[in-house]
């Protein structure tokens, strides 16, 4: 009889859900990945084909976010021990 876990993880790799929650975790972490100061002028609001979009309270953030985009994509496929974020639109 095999484990619930290992039940579980095989049912999502074998129906293709496997990136869906992968991505949809990066959503979940953005908070602890940026901060709170990042956090509280923002929010990750959904992911498609790799691309976060990340809604800024203001142009200032967007602007400021778009020069450090590239540490932060790299930070949160760190976090998620995989390369799941390709790219970040900061609206």
């Amino acid at each position: 009889m095999q484990h619930i876990g290992s039940a579980l993880k095989n049912f999502i790799k074998g129906s293709g859900l496997e990136k869906g929650l992968n991505q949809q975790m990066a959503i979940e972490v953005w908070p602890k990945v940026v901060g709170k100061t990042i956090t509280k002028n923002t929010e990750a609001i959904s992911i498609e084909y790799g691309v976060l979009k990340v809604q800024t309270k203001t142009p200032a953030w967007r602007q400021e976010l778009q020069l450090q985009k590239i540490e932060i994509i790299s930070k949160l496929n760190k976090k998620l021990n995989k390369k799941i974020i390709k790219d970040i639109r900061f609206i």
